[in-house]
């Protein structure tokens, strides 16, 4: 409910709840689930919530994930910025908002750095960091939407190599 920087900033709780606390889910899971849910429009959290509510306990665990997650984030977002719209000109206020940037970035580099060990180990440290490397110049140099290669991934993953005039 408190987590400022948006869905970002709530994926590494996801990951320490769903992931290690519960263990509904395995990191594998967990980062598809991430990708997916990266694609499609949408308030991350939301689409996570629902999505692993589902897969805990059906369509009732995904309501209920969906409701938990939005009523009370909605109603101390109404507050919260009714205050702070109220005492924004304030020096330790703006500094406040100011310095939850920096946090929501590390939170997230910590999420990176342990999504590229996973992919160091499964896939060699040598393929992972040359797929990191194309998958920057594309989405950074290029600007190819995440889903458009994520999408290409998947497509060069599930069609078999001999298809393609290769042997397998």
């Amino acid at each position: 409910m408190l987590g400022f920087g948006g869905g970002p900033s709530a994926i590494p709780l996801f990951q320490q709840e769903v992931v290690k606390k519960y263990k509904w889910m395995s990191e594998d899971d967990f980062g598809d689930t991430l990708a997916l849910a990266n694609t499609m429009p949408g308030p991350l959290a939301t689409k996570m919530a629902g999505y692993i509510g589902y897969r805990v306990n059906g369509l009732a665990g995904c309501v209920l994930a969906l409701v938990a997650t939005v009523i009370p984030t909605v109603l101390l977002m109404i507050i919260f910025l009714g205050v702070l719209q109220q005492y924004k000109d304030l020096d330790w206020v703006s500094g406040m908002s100011d310095a939850v940037v920096p946090v929501v970035g590390v939170m997230l580099a910590i999420l990176t750095l342990d999504f590229l060990k996973k992919s160091g180990d499964s896939l060699g440290w040598f393929r992972a960091v040359i797929y990191v490397a194309i998958s920057v110049v594309l989405m950074e140099v290029l600007n190819v939407h995440p889903a458009i290669l994520i999408l290409a991934i998947l497509i060069i993953v599930l069609i078999p190599f001999n298809r393609l005039g290769g042997t397998k």
